[in-house]
């Protein structure tokens, strides 16, 4: 990625659900490095505009560049989602109830292809960051709401992407943010 260039680059990117415009002729660049919060109520597009950038909606209209090249690209999609962790609104959906906190970890660690040795070590890594450290053995499911709010940002961290995008009103500076993504803000 070249430093000067937005990680994200929007040009008149417009989406609708039916008659309901979620965003209208949206231009919008974010700078590599930076973190962003987008403020709204609820149906505004906030949740769409996410989805745009992590390439998990399809595009309907305008440009949307992310980490050098255009999500329009199937080509550019493919080579470029493992660089990014998209965690989407609703706790725990990205989560498997009946594995351990530990073989949700070492699964998303496969899934994005990194080999035993560094799997386990970004695993210990991220479980005292987040203070799941006692919790490793234990079923999801068995989880309180903020444990799993832990374990999905770590899940999205495993293979330390390069953009992350969190969607939810519950990530807030607190404990569970400020540690794993090493900020002071």
């Amino acid at each position: 990625m070249i430093p000067d260039k937005p990680v994200v680059q929007l040009e008149g990117v417009s989406l609708r659900y039916g008659s309901v415009h979620a965003l209208s002729g949206l231009n919008l660049a974010i700078p590599a490095g930076s973190m962003v919060g987008l403020i709204g109520p609820d149906g505004v597009g906030k949740s769409s505009l996410m989805a745009l950038i992590a390439g998990a909606r399809k595009i309907q209209q305008g440009k949307v560049v992310v980490l050098g090249g255009d999500m329009a690209e199937g080509r550019h999609r493919k080579q470029v989602c493992w660089r990014i962790a998209y965690m989407p609104q609703g706790l725990g959906k990205n989560l498997y109830p009946t594995l351990t906190v530990f073989e949700n970890l070492d699964f998303f660690g496969r899934l994005f292809g990194l080999d035993r040795r560094n799997r386990h070590s970004r695993i210990a890594e991220l479980v005292h960051s987040t203070g799941l450290v006692g919790f490793t053995e234990r079923p999801v499911g068995k989880l309180s709401g903020g444990m799993k709010q832990k374990l999905g940002l770590c899940c999205a961290l495993i293979h330390d992407p390069d953009l992350l995008i969190l969607d939810a009103h519950h990530w807030r500076r607190s404990f569970v943010t400020r540690p794993v993504l090493g900020t002071d803000w």
